[in-house]
């Protein structure tokens, strides 16, 4: 029996709540929507030139992953980032990216390497130039290829959710933390273990990276000027 062909394509398409929720959540993780701004559901839907239905149920989503609080005749808050959930989620990152870099090491993918290291010189580029933004860039492209590359996409996509999340907080405590200046070493390292095939050594270059990162990130924010944005 054929089947519809534009039934098919409309059943693969997002519906408008999953485009409305994708938009949101990236404007949140890359710090278009902070912590701390506010803003009700008829503003957010008319810059999605969308209804209010769909961006109410995205809302709604966001809110349940600890992103918004919804406040009833008030419009939304966007909350500040939880050091205590940072921290699993950092965890199960270093759990997943090691994992992957160990995959990559034994199973070697010359267009993520070369990926990582140029995404490693522009970091270098970024940091000379005092250019935060473009250095955070980098940084996640260099990650992204990494997981990318690792030839097993579920567990990409899985250490991809996680390293969102972990952007956000880079983006959020930037200013704040000390210059990230041993990042591109550290890189440098991961892509040696690499190069030697060695995946145990890549496992462990990519766990020493984040663990370091992360322990930055989490004492940056529990300062008391990162808690200022919501509550």
């Amino acid at each position: 029996m054929n089947q519809d062909p534009l039934k098919n394509e409309g059943a693969t398409r997002p519906s408008l709540a999953e485009s409305a929720y994708r938009a949101l959540r990236t404007r949140l993780l890359d710090m278009s929507l902070a912590p701390g701004d506010e803003a009700t559901e008829g503003e957010l839907a008319t810059g999605l030139g969308m209804s209010r239905t769909p961006v109410h149920e995205a809302v709604l989503r966001l809110q349940s992953e600890g992103f918004l609080a919804v406040r009833p005749r008030r419009g939304l808050r966007v909350l500040p980032i939880d050091p205590a959930g940072m921290a699993e989620t950092y965890e199960v990152l270093i759990a997943l990216e090691g994992a992957a870099a160990a995959r990559l090491a034994a199973n070697p993918n010359r267009g993520a390497s070369a990926a990582m290291a140029h995404a490693t010189e522009s970091m270098r580029a970024a940091l000379s130039a005092g250019d935060r933004r473009a250095w955070a860039a980098a940084d996640d492209a260099f990650h992204r290829a990494l997981l990318q590359g690792c030839g097993n996409a579920r567990l990409a996509r899985l250490a991809q959710e996680a390293a969102d999340l972990a952007q956000r907080a880079r983006l959020a405590t930037a200013a704040l933390r000390p210059e990230p200046a041993t990042s591109a070493d550290e890189h440098a390292r991961i892509l040696a273990a690499l190069k030697a095939a060695d995946p145990e050594a890549a496992r462990a270059a990519v766990s020493a990276h984040r663990q370091r990162a992360s322990a930055e990130i989490l004492r940056t924010l529990t300062l008391p000027l990162m808690r200022l944005g919501g509550s």
